[in-house]
């Protein structure tokens, strides 16, 4: 379905002016309009906080160049070391001309949409959903592990005996923890939760299970919709805009914590050395290592 947005930004551009009025169209924003959305040749001027991911960032810059009327104004950021010095490059690679600013360790690219431009159809295929052969379900360049399994998932899923009732999988993802949990006829419900509406909308497709709700959400805030659950699992994010955020793991822990009942577990997987046994130990009543291997953890902890 596509919707009438006079102009748009993608994410939080540093250094770049956003319009007023432009609608937030980033997937990782709760609540956002989509890009994909955006009727063909419609839009005036679109602002993009230029992903690091190569395939990620050319898709969005086609599916803003598709999105933008002729002569229309794109404007794209990102740093220099996250992509920024291949910005003009790739744009120009689509047939813009473009007008460059280097700016506090920033690249700032500028450009006006061509009558024409060129392999378009091609960056947003390669950036669509896809279905990866190595992982074998549907995800999108951007989405956490897009393309492969991701060993600590694989290493939480041999741990997963023993759960019943109602659940969630807190940062889903494409749902590969989810499947595992609902082979299980103990598992009566079980909630999927992304802040990336690509990872749920992939999971849409990929768990087609009448016991399985879906919804993006910050798990920094308060979800009221998560309470009294029976257990929860996790395999938390530790970067946020590109660069190593503790704290944000530390955040899953404690809602995870506050959507339990009494009695109900967190099963959680992590790189080793992420410090996360301190949260558990505050948040939880009874605290136990389940497995280390290969450079994970495995760690449940559980209210009384």
């Amino acid at each position: 379905m596509n919707k009438v947005i006079a102009s748009a930004v993608y994410g939080a551009p540093k250094l770049a002016e956003i319009p007023a009025g432009a609608r937030q169209v980033s997937p990782l924003a709760p609540g956002a309009d989509a890009l994909e959305d955006a009727a063909d040749a419609s839009l005036g001027s679109v602002v993009i906080a230029a992903p690091p991911g190569a395939i990620e960032r050319r898709y969005v810059l086609a599916q803003a160049l598709r999105a933008l009327k002729p002569g229309g104004e794109l404007a794209a950021v990102a740093p220099k070391d996250k992509g920024g010095l291949r910005l003009r490059k790739e744009l120009e690679a689509f047939g813009c001309v473009v007008a460059e600013q280097a700016l506090r360790h920033q690249r700032l690219c500028r450009c006006l949409r061509p009558e024409a431009p060129s392999g378009l159809a091609e960056a947003i295929a390669a950036g669509g959903p896809q279905t990866p052969p190595r992982l074998g379900l549907s995800s999108q360049p951007g989405v956490f592990s897009w393309d492969r399994p991701d060993p600590g998932s694989a290493l939480l899923a041999r741990h997963l005996g023993g759960l019943a009732g109602r659940g969630a999988d807190l940062g889903c993802g494409v749902g590969v923890l989810a499947l595992a949990l609902l082979a299980s006829p103990k598992v009566t419900a079980l909630a999927l939760v992304d802040i990336d509406r690509r990872a749920i909308d992939a999971a849409r497709r990929n768990v087609a299970d009448p016991r399985a709700s879906f919804l993006q959400a910050d798990l920094r805030e308060p979800l009221p919709a998560l309470s009294d659950l029976d257990f929860a699992v996790m395999n938390p994010p530790f970067h946020d805009g590109g660069g190593e955020d503790r704290a944000l793991g530390q955040a899953f822990i404690v809602r995870a914590a506050a959507s339990l009942r009494r009695g109900g577990v967190l099963r959680l997987v992590a790189n080793i050395g992420l410090p996360y046994e301190a949260t558990l130990a505050g948040a939880f009543d009874q605290l136990r290592r389940l497995e280390q291997f290969a450079g994970y953890k495995v760690l449940e902890g559980r209210r009384t």
